[in-house]
């Protein structure tokens, strides 16, 4: 197998990854087992913010967000009359790796970066904040949660999401029909109905810093999100299947997928020939993995004696998934970024193709030697494995802490978390596995 793969891929083949997983999944197991020791008092300091000036008072609509919304459409017009290159074209660039892949990590680190820089809320606040009409309640996030499968769908099964005409059209798409909706609906169409708002609010509520009673705060991770009320189904679902479209994305390349659909991975005919599978595999990854862990939710009810119904706990513990699905996104595109990112710093410098030299980065050229080396290889395996395990702890430290707000007693608490654990546990078995597997797509 490993004779099949270039470059990173075979030298990943030749790391003693059964060892490393072996010992991510050990960690995560021993994180199960010291939490079941702590006691409830400190489990619950775990999340307890720290206080630490005044919080400014938020604005809504400024000009960055109007001048995102002018780059959009010039990056547009770039897709559509530029080069046809995705490394050389600015679109596929900025929305691929400048968006998807960097600023989706900083919101979890750093904070709602995409509150201002989202290209809708100023246009509308220049067009005077036209009254908007009243948000039908019973589309909730639904809109959001179709939206996220077409973005995953597109994204994965599309021949060509990067090609940058395809890309424009695609992107000026979205951007008309949330334009639409905002302008109707005001603010709230992007905070229930636009996916890519709900999910960058989602991550964001996993930074450290963030505002609490009136003051800036700061604390372990997902401390916002175990501070908020349970959110609505169509929310917990969309939590849900963001780490279900994260999985997705790494088991659809691997040589045990491409075997189930009857494609040799050595002579993998093309996107164009496993579109239709590859949604139905994204559909049913969404489907699996909510009723594995509604399962999972509901036998912990069953050991805890407790008649609570299961959307309910649903809702509760939804969040708790969110810094597994982060961890599956940074260790997913680690790769992608050490690569792309060159590509977008040499766009930045000189993004008009004018000769520009912005960065001073003129004749910098882009390489992929960190690939080629069986210890730098070594590094980045290491870090995404990493990733994974930390997310997986950081679930599970989330999900006890829940469970104690939500159960009558500590004991009951405890035995509902049994079957949850073993999930998370199985779960990063196969995230590492993910990591490791043989790719041929």
């Amino acid at each position: 197998m490993a004779a099949a793969h270039a470059s990173e891929q075979g030298f990943v083949l030749l790391l003693p990854t059964d060892l490393y997983i072996a010992g991510g999944v050990a960690a995560v197991a021993l994180t199960v087992l010291l939490v079941a020791a702590v006691p409830d008092r400190a489990a619950r300091r775990l999340f307890r913010p720290v206080p630490l000036w005044p919080a400014a008072r938020r604005r809504r609509g400024g000009w960055p967000s109007l001048l995102s919304a002018l780059w959009l459409w010039w990056l547009i017009w770039r897709g559509l009359s530029g080069s046809q290159d995705p490394t050389v074209n600015p679109l596929p660039l900025v929305i691929w790796t400048a968006v998807w892949l960097c600023l989706v990590i900083a919101q979890a680190l750093v904070g709602d970066l995409w509150r201002a820089l989202n290209p809708w809320t100023g246009l509308w606040a220049r067009l005077g904040r036209p009254r908007p009409l009243q948000y039908p309640r019973a589309l909730g996030h639904w809109p959001a949660l179709l939206g996220l499968f077409a973005i995953a769908g597109f994204l994965l099964a599309d021949p060509a999401p990067a090609r940058p005409e395809r890309l424009a059209l695609a992107a000026g798409g979205y951007w008309a029909l949330n334009m639409a909706g905002t302008l109707a609906f005001g603010p709230r169409w992007l905070l229930s109905a636009e996916a890519l708002t709900v999910l960058m609010r989602a991550y964001s509520g996993l930074a450290l810093p963030g505002r609490w009673r009136g003051r800036r705060a700061i604390g372990l991770s997902g401390w916002r999100h175990l501070a908020r009320a349970d959110p609505p189904m169509a929310l917990a679902l969309f939590m849900v299947a963001m780490l279900a479209a994260g999985s997705f994305d790494g088991l659809n390349e691997t040589f045990w997928w491409l075997a189930r659909l009857g494609v040799n991975p050595l002579e993998f005919p093309g996107r164009s020939a496993v579109v239709l599978p590859t949604l139905a595999g994204l559909a049913l990854a969404w489907a699996g993995l909510a009723a594995l862990f509604a399962a999972s939710l509901h036998a912990g009810a069953i050991l805890a004696e407790d008649a609570r119904p299961t959307p309910g706990l649903l809702r509760a513990f939804a969040p708790t998934l969110l810094p597994i699905a982060f961890a599956y996104h940074f260790a997913h595109y680690l790769p992608a970024m050490l690569v792309e990112g060159q590509y977008l710093l040499l766009m930045l410098n000189d993004p008009a193709g004018t000769g520009a030299n912005l960065l001073g980065l003129a004749g910098m050229q882009v390489t992929t030697g960190i690939f080629n080396s069986r210890d730098t290889v070594r590094v980045i395996w290491l870090t995404q494995a990493g990733a994974v395990v930390l997310g997986h702890v950081v679930a599970i430290l989330m999900a006890h802490v829940r469970a104690l707000a939500h159960f009558a007693t500590p004991r009951q608490a405890l035995l509902s978390q049994v079957p949850l654990a073993l999930f998370m546990v199985l779960y990063t078995l196969f995230g590492l596995w993910l990591l490791a597997a043989p790719r041929g797509a």
